[in-house]
């Protein structure tokens, strides 16, 4: 089928015409943002081929049209940077492995269409629940979270809860052994510890990221995961939250006043926490300092003689 070519400020799309709109095959630029226009020649851009993006390193941001009814199979696969991408809430059909290996995906933002009012997906949509859905995406493996038109809801919720109770209730040394088999070609490295290491602190991050979206959390599931992230605090047998903390603080201070807040920091371990900060914290420093001189001030000695 014949394929056409679309040019707009740096970047340029391939695309080819379908009964019911332009199907984009290919997406081409320098750019760290692709923004797919709503029609191109006066047709509605309706489709996004399989693989029409694949491996575009420079890529932070893509923002698609409303009118969108299918993405292909790997559309967005290894955009190793990609880091936020605005759906359309009404899009039915939905490929597989959309974003295989873009591990910096943090945000999966919704936009308006024809089956809904804006009120009602910006409802659906909230920043918390875009970070729920990228989390659910990449970290947990869950694609069938992928619903554009159920995200947010109750029942989505349910879902997203139920495989975020199997990932932290999964055991740690789950999934070694397939790569062992596999290879440092693969995965980097075959050491145990470093596997256990970066396993607890995925859990890590999944726990604090539903604690800080919180909407209708249970309470038993909240208790199990503020107690994950203290039994892995500093000077625990495995430390996980607090090196998760302590690697990424600086630049996600959410992350710094959960922990404070659920009392991972004590007088016994502050100062060892204190140390292990670099020179280019300051602001991770001085929250500790802060909660240091608020919240855990040393008893006065002769005051408590008084008694």
């Amino acid at each position: 089928m014949r394929e056409y070519e679309y040019s707009a400020g740096d970047c340029s799309l391939k695309y080819r015409v379908e009964p019911e709109g332009l199907c984009i095959t290919a997406w081409q630029g320098r750019g760290w943002m692709a923004r797919v226009p709503e029609q191109i020649e006066s047709r509605p851009v309706t489709a996004i081929d399989r693989k029409a993006f694949l491996s575009r390193k420079n890529l932070r941001e893509i923002q698609l049209p409303v009118n969108l009814h299918s993405i292909g199979d790997w559309a967005f696969a290894y955009c190793d940077n990609l880091e936020r991408i605005t759906l359309p809430a009404g899009c039915v059909c939905i490929g597989k492995a959309l974003f295989l290996e873009c591990n910096r995906l943090d945000c999966v933002a919704g936009i308006c269409h024809g089956g809904a009012t804006e009120k009602e997906v910006r409802e659906a949509w909230t920043p918390e629940t875009g970070r729920l859905l990228a989390a659910g995406l990449i970290q947990m493996e869950a694609y069938y979270l992928l619903e554009p038109a159920a995200v947010g809801s109750s029942d989505w919720m349910r879902k997203w809860d139920a495989r975020l109770e199997a990932v932290m209730g999964a055991e740690d040394q789950e999934g070694y052994s397939r790569q062992v088999l596999c290879g440092e070609e693969d995965y980097g490295s075959t050491d145990l510890e470093a596997f256990l290491r970066a396993k607890r602190q995925k859990k890590v991050r999944l726990a604090m990221l539903r604690l800080l979206c919180n909407e209708g959390l249970s309470v038993g599931l909240r208790k199990e995961l503020e107690g994950y992230l203290k039994v892995h605090t500093k000077g625990c047998e495995s430390e996980e939250s607090w090196q998760v903390v302590l690697a990424e603080g600086e630049i996600r201070p959410e992350y710094v006043r959960l922990f404070l807040e659920l009392g991972c920091v004590t007088q016994e371990n502050i100062e060892a926490m204190i140390r292990q900060m670099r020179e280019d914290q300051p602001q991770l420093r001085a929250a500790f300092l802060r909660y240091q001189q608020e919240r855990l001030k040393p008893k006065d000695f002769f005051a408590g003689l008084s008694l």
